[in-house]
C-alpha cells in the first residue's frame, strides 16, 4: 500500500474549503441561482443557468456502428435547432464495459472508466464543450494500483478519487479506493478494511472489504463508501449468476465511514444487499446520506445522531412489499426534499418525500421504460434525464432491451417527457452514465 497522502499536500485548502462551505450554504437556500446536476462533488465549479449538453458514456455493441465504447454528446439547449439530438460522438476503440465517470475539480476534463479492461479515458471538455476530445488514457491502472474495475470518479482539490470494484490478484470483491492527481499520476491506494485487517475501524458485524461509490462531506471531515461485487461477478451473465448460490454470496454488505483528511476508516456499517450510490444531503445542517441496496430493494440512511455518533438504518422498501425491483441509481434534490430512485427490474422511477429523512414517503411513481438505470437531475429540480444500461451482461434481452436517453420536466407532481434519443435505433450503443456540460463554464 502507498503511504497516505493527506488532501492538504496538493494545495492549500483553508480558503478553498471556506469558500466551498459558503457556496453550499448559499445554494442550499437559493437553488434557482445555479442549475447544474445535483449530487456532484462540492469542489467543482457549477453551471450557471440551463445545462447546454448532456454527455453520455456508452457501451459498445458488436454490429452497432464501430462496436466500440464512446462518449456521445446531446444538445440540451431549448430553442437550439439541434435540441434533443446527437451533435457529436467519439469512440475510444474497443469494448471496455463503459460505466461511471466524473469531472476534475476544475471541470476541464471528464474521466471515464472501463470496468472490464480497467482503462481510464480522459476527455478534454473545456476546449469545445460541444465536441469533447479524447486527450489521453490510463492503461496501467491495475498494474499500478492492484485494483481492478475503476468505478466512480469524484473530484477532490487537484485529485481524483477512484473507488474500485475488484482486485488484480483474484478478481474478487476485495478492493480499494485509489487516488490520482489531475495529471494522471497515481498517488495512493487505500485498501478497504476487512474483519481480518480493520485498520482501526469500528466494525458492525463484518467488514468485507468490498467497494463501489465514495463521496465526501467536507465540513464534517467524513467520506462514505459503499460496496458491490468483484469482476468475477459483474462480468458474468446475470441469468447465470443468480443461479450460482455461491457467487450470490459474494456481494457487498457494508458501508464505510472514513476520516476524509487522513483516509483512515472510522466505522464499518452492516448494510446487506449491495448498497450502491451514495448521496449526501446539501443543507448546511443536514448531516446524512442516502443509499439504496440493489439486492434487497431498500433505502438506507447514514446519519450523525444527537450524540455525534454515525449510524446506519433501513428507512424504506423500494417497490411493492416483498418484491425485489433492483434499485440502482438515486438522485437527491438540491433542497434535500425529494429523492428520485430508479429501479432496473421494473423500469420505474419512484419519487420520495425525504423532508424527514428517517421516514421517506412515496409521492410519485412512473414507468420510464422496460429497463432504466441512471438518473441525472438539474440543480433547480426542473429537469431529469434517464439512461438504460446497467452492465452489458445484465441488461435485459430481446424486446425488453430498451437503450435510450430520455429527458423529462418535473412539475412537482409528475414527469413530463421533453425528448428521447433511441440509442439502439441510431446504433450508438448502450447508454450508461450522464454528465452535464456548458460553454458558460469556460468563458
Amino acid at each position: 500500500m502507498n503511504q497516505l497522502a493527506p488532501i492538504t499536500s496538493v494545495r492549500p485548502l483553508a480558503g478553498r474549503c471556506a469558500a466551498t462551505a459558503l457556496t453550499l450554504s448559499a445554494l442550499a437556500f437559493n437553488p434557482i441561482v445555479q442549475a447544474d446536476e445535483t449530487c456532484m462533488s462540492p469542489y467543482m465549479p457549477k453551471i450557471t443557468g440551463h445545462e447546454e449538453f448532456v454527455y453520455v458514456w456508452t457501451l459498445g455493441v458488436e454490429g452497432w456502428g464501430d462496436g466500440s465504447d464512446k462518449l456521445v454528446t446531446i444538445d440540451a439547449r431549448p430553442g437550439s435547432a439541434a435540441y434533443g439530438k446527437v451533435v457529436h460522438s467519439v469512440s475510444v476503440g474497443g469494448r471496455h464495459e463503459a460505466h461511471h465517470g466524473g469531472f476534475t475539480d476544475d471541470r476541464r476534463e471528464l474521466w471515464l472508466s472501463g470496468l472490464d479492461t480497467s482503462h481510464i479515458f480522459i476527455f478534454d471538455v473545456a476546449t469545445d464543450p460541444s465536441r469533447p476530445k479524447l486527450k489521453r488514457s490510463i492503461t496501467d491502472f491495475a498494474q499500478k494500483t492492484g485494483v481492478v474495475g475503476p468505478h466512480g470518479f469524484y473530484a477532490l482539490p487537484g485529485r481524483m478519487l477512484v473507488p474500485g470494484l475488484s482486485n488484480a490478484k483474484d478478481k474478487g470483491g476485495r478492493t480499494a479506493i485509489v487516488e490520482y492527481g489531475n495529471d494522471g499520476r497515481h498517488i495512493a491506494t487505500h485498501w478497504m478494511p476487512t474483519s481480518a485487517e480493520p485498520a482501526g475501524a469500528e466494525i458492525e458485524g463484518i467488514a468485507d472489504g468490498y467497494g463501489y461509490d465514495a463521496r465526501v462531506l467536507p465540513r464534517k471531515n467524513v467520506m462514505l463508501s459503499s460496496s458491490f461485487a468483484g469482476w468475477k461477478n459483474y462480468m458474468r451473465p446475470f441469468g447465470e449468476l443468480v443461479q450460482d448460490a455461491e457467487a450470490m454470496k459474494n456481494f457487498g454488505q457494508t458501508m464505510v465511514l472514513w476520516n476524509l483528511h487522513t483516509r483512515q476508516p472510522r466505522k464499518v456499517f452492516n448494510v446487506p444487499g449491495a448498497p450502491l450510490e451514495v448521496r449526501w444531503a446539501w443543507g448546511p445542517k443536514n448531516n446524512y446520506a442516502f443509499t439504496s441496496t440493489a439486492l434487497t430493494s431498500k433505502l438506507w440512511l447514514v446519519y450523525e445522531d444527537e450524540n455525534e455518533n454515525w449510524q446506519a438504518r433501513e428507512v424504506a422498501h423500494v417497490g411493492p412489499d416483498g418484491q425485489g425491483v433492483l434499485p440502482v441509481d438515486i438522485s437527491l434534490s438540491a433542497d434535500d426534499q425529494l429523492l428520485f430512485v430508479d429501479s432496473f427490474g421494473d423500469g420505474m422511477c419512484r419519487v420520495y418525500d425525504v423532508s424527514n429523512p428517517h421516514q421517506p414517503k412515496l409521492v410519485h411513481e412512473q414507468t420510464i421504460g422496460k429497463q432504466v438505470n441512471m438518473v441525472s437531475q438539474s440543480w433547480d429540480g426542473k429537469r431529469l434525464y434517464f439512461t438504460t444500461s446497467l452492465l452489458a451482461n445484465w441488461d435485459k434481452l430481446g424486446d425488453d432491451n430498451d437503450q435510450f436517453l430520455k429527458a423529462y420536466n418535473w412539475d412537482g407532481k409528475g414527469l413530463k417527457p421533453t425528448f428521447a434519443v433511441d440509442f439502439k435505433e441510431q446504433k450508438l450503443g448502450r447508454p450508461h452514465l450522464m454528465r452535464f456540460g456548458s460553454a458558460s463554464l469556460y468563458k
